[in-house]
């Protein structure tokens, strides 16, 4: 079992920045591909990005060029550095590890989230 734990949401302005972070207890953290959902109210989860064990990220075309997904194996912690912020990025972000296949993503553990609010 994985257990993850996500922090960093809160308030922003338009075209500020926040910092995501989800640190992990439990399994082997460096073999895990991890990735970040979000869910807005009344839309669906959406995969924002993913990174695999060896570094290879993938991101959403709507978060593109503002947001950037890394991860530090030793502290065991994922993070999300999310610039340019919009307000239709508005939502509970959560934190997931899981494995790829066939190039896509598969979550299989996930945090308990963390809301993330843009506006002026």
């Amino acid at each position: 079992q994985v257990q993850l734990v996500e922090s960093g949401g809160g308030l922003a302005q338009p075209g500020g920045s926040l910092r995501l972070s989800c640190a992990a207890a439990g399994g082997i953290f460096n073999i895990f591909a991890m990735g970040w959902y979000r869910q807005a109210p009344g839309k669906q989860r959406e995969l924002v990005a993913a990174i695999s064990s060896g570094g290879t990220t993938n991101y959403s075309d709507s978060v593109k060029g503002r947001f950037t997904i890394s991860r530090d194996n030793a502290k065991r912690t994922l993070y999300l550095q999310m610039n340019s912020l919009k307000p239709e990025d508005t939502a509970v972000y959560y934190c997931n590890a899981g494995t790829y296949g066939g190039g896509t993503y598969y979550p299989t553990f996930w945090g308990q989230g963390t809301q993330v609010t843009v506006s002026s």
